[in-house]
């Protein structure tokens, strides 16, 4: 199923939901939406029609991968290894050799390598994602991202150009017996850079994540290009205290969000005395044991 659109009710919302396999479409009422569709969300929030949206856009950034699932050579790597940013390359691009398991086979993976894209989703996007998400609202703001960030779009450029023999040479600098019959080049996702007007300026491209709320805390979503796991916890506490505060706010739930974050509300940067750093250890022993990373 995809949600394909969503219109504002009087009692909340209306979401059209499509049967991919059927292809018969549904309507289905909620009275709050939390949008988390990765590409997908900018355009539903478009169509939502919430004044929060107003300067918002997106940049989608493919991604590309060499793999090499040949037994005796992914053997011999166990570990991550990162290398240094590429000049105008952001963050997110950073190149690293990673060992992986592919459809429940271990493979090598070195990446990433950028790919130039106007899709929103890697399944089921269309190339007219980008375009028909210019909207009056925001078509300045991307055009000023575009040459405020020339070295990046030609980072992108440069990227999408690349050979395959220029490829396994970057690849060289981590493996240098890396030979062109082990390694195939993949598609990976598609991650939509978050753009926004900020402090009066249009260009400011996030390549972290953005919750964006409506007024009425009756639609929120996730936009730009999340880590994943690492932030998801934090992201879910921020859209529960905006959206259901008096949720959070009683006795009952400030006891569950204790047990299962016993560090909710604490600054850990500021534990300095001999007590606070005692506790620090306890909790982090806990977390090791049930992350599995403790020695005992």
């Amino acid at each position: 199923h995809r949600v394909t659109d969503l219109n504002r009710c009087p009692d909340g919302w209306e979401l059209t939901v499509r049967d991919l396999e059927g292809g018969c479409s549904l309507k289905r009422k909620a009275s709050f939406v939390f949008i988390g569709a990765g590409g997908g969300s900018l355009p539903l929030l478009q169509k939502a029609g919430v004044p929060e949206i107003r300067g918002y856009g997106g940049f989608p950034i493919g991604g590309q991968w060499l793999v090499c699932e040949k037994p005796e050579i992914v053997a011999r790597h166990e570990a991550k290894v990162y290398g240094l940013s590429p000049g105008a390359a952001p963050t997110m691009a950073v190149p690293h050799l990673d060992s992986r398991f592919l459809e429940g086979r271990k493979a090598l993976l070195f990446g990433p390598y950028a790919a130039w894209t106007t899709k929103f989703l890697h399944r089921g996007g269309s190339f007219w994602d980008l375009p028909s998400s210019i909207k009056p609202h925001n078509w300045l703001t991307l055009l000023k991202v575009g040459i405020g960030n020339l070295p990046l779009v030609g980072y992108l450029v440069q990227q999408g150009l690349q050979s395959m023999n220029t490829r396994l040479e970057e690849l060289r600098n981590f493996y240098p017996d890396a030979k062109a019959g082990d390694w195939k080049l993949i598609d990976a996702g598609i991650r939509v850079q978050a753009i926004k007007k900020e402090d009066g300026d249009a260009g400011i491209v996030h390549f972290g994540t953005e919750v964006v709320t409506s007024s009425d805390k009756s639609v929120s979503a996730l936009l730009g290009a999340s880590p994943g796991a690492s932030v998801c916890v934090d992201i879910v506490l921020e859209v529960a205290e905006k959206c259901f505060p008096e949720l959070l706010g009683g006795k009952i739930a400030r006891e569950k969000l204790e047990a299962m974050i016993p560090t909710h509300g604490i600054d850990l940067v500021s534990m300095a005395t001999p007590e606070e750093i005692e506790q620090y250890r306890k909790w982090s022993r806990s977390a090791e044991e049930a992350l599995g990373l403790s020695e005992g």
